[in-house]
């Protein structure tokens, strides 16, 4: 795993938690960044994967 995959995971578990909280507390808030924080955790884990992807073909 790389740099991009390690924080786009952490990103998106975070957003997972933020998207919970939110809900249990009533916070649409929280729960519309957790849910755009998993966006983009996503999109970072797949730009790392580009990545692995070019490396590993040079």
């Amino acid at each position: 795993m790389n740099d991009d995959q390690i924080k786009g995971k952490a990103k998106d578990i975070g957003g997972k938690i933020q998207e919970k909280v939110g809900e249990a507390v009533g916070n649409r808030q929280a729960q519309r960044e957790g849910v755009s924080n998993q966006a983009e955790g996503k999109v970072q884990e797949k730009v790392g994967d580009v990545k692995d992807i070019v490396k590993s073909n040079r």
